[in-house]
């Protein structure tokens, strides 16, 4: 989660997490001022990629190719370098650093609908329904509008769209079964009111918080669990913290890979194409890694050496509590977009 790195930082010096985000701010500041933008200078200036997880996290592995490919693909006009956990470990931080310029892309992983609370639609229990209905959304024209509104509201410019797949329920006590295992349990979710009312909908307790403190959570029982994706349950080490894993689907973790709207404009309209398209083929890669997996072999073959229980209940009780209890409500906040979503099932 950085910035662009100007001057010393770029030179190979060990920076500092202020020093770093200072020098940053040079870029921003030639592109407010009208001046040449700095991948048209002499010595490009190096654009950071930034998220809160480093490699092997799923997204984390997409960011870290697609910075490898602009930077060769540019021939070095572009130099981009992906940075994960090392100088922002909060999403907020990130995305706050891209629309101020501070760092030219981010993403708020899992917090998207945190900080873009348009994305919490797709996190509703159970309304996405399959991996082919969330992409024709996304790569349409639902994303594309997407894409404009956070032009004008935020400051920024979507590269791309990418998930972290279909959460899944992990804790310490017991699997999931049926709706009433669920009981009692203290589940991790984002801040965001949307990951709150789902999984109090479905049953559970939900205890909002940072990814960053989650592992200690669980270490000292403040939550029984949280729930993650089969592709990020060893990438996370949350087996290290948990007992039992259960195939639930309740939500689908839409996100996305944000470029400060400034730095955005000031490329060329090839350099602007260029992205876009190496943007789609992070897309592929990071939804590859998480589909191949996504299942109950694959989850037992990941999580059985590591002690874990896997279990893929019914979820047939599970989708009628989420229709019943929880859809109502969201169904009137988001109004059009629902019905779009809905429609491409």
């Amino acid at each position: 989660m950085n910035d662009p790195i100007i001057g010393r930082a770029i030179q190979g010096a060990t920076p500092t997490r202020r020093g770093i985000i200072r020098a940053a701010g040079g870029l921003a500041g030639i592109l407010a001022t009208g001046r040449a933008p700095a991948f048209a200078q002499a010595q490009p200036q190096k654009m950071i990629v930034a998220h809160v997880n480093p490699v092997p996290e799923t997204g984390a592995v997409a960011m870290d190719w697609f910075a490898k490919a602009i930077t060769e693909r540019s021939k070095g006009e572009l130099p981009t370098e992906f940075q994960g956990g090392t100088l922002l470990n909060k999403e907020i931080d990130i995305i706050n650093g891209v629309k101020s310029g501070n760092i030219a892309m981010g993403t708020p992983a899992g917090a998207a609908a945190t900080l873009f609370p348009e994305m919490g639609a797709f996190l509703v229990s159970y309304l996405i329904s399959s991996y082919g209905q969330a992409y024709k959304i996304l790569n349409g024209q639902v994303g594309d509008r997407l894409d404009k509104l956070f032009q004008e509201k935020y400051g920024v410019k979507v590269i791309y769209y990418f998930d972290y797949g279909f959460r899944h329920f992990w804790n310490n006590k017991r699997p999931i079964e049926t709706p009433k295992d669920l009981r009692g349990l203290k589940f991790r979710v984002q801040p965001s009111k949307v990951f709150a009312d789902c999984v109090n909908g479905l049953g559970a307790v939900a205890v909002p918080l940072g990814w960053a403190e989650v592992m200690t959570a669980a270490q000292q029982g403040v939550i029984d669990g949280a729930d993650l994706p089969v592709a990020n349950m060893v990438p996370l080490k949350a087996y290290e913290v948990s007992k039992y894993f259960s195939l639930t689907y309740h939500n689908y973790g839409a996100t996305l890979v944000a470029m400060n709207l400034g730095m955005w404009n000031a490329l060329r309209p090839e350099q602007q194409k260029m992205m876009l398209d190496t943007g789609r083929e992070a897309q592929g890669v990071v939804r590859k890694i998480t589909e191949d997996v996504d299942s109950l072999a694959s989850a037992k073959t990941l999580l059985d050496p590591r002690g874990m229980t896997v279990n893929a209940p019914d979820l047939g009780p599970f989708k009628k509590i989420a229709q019943e209890k929880i859809w109502p409500g969201f169904q009137k906040q988001y109004g059009a977009l629902w019905d779009e979503i809905v429609a491409a099932a």
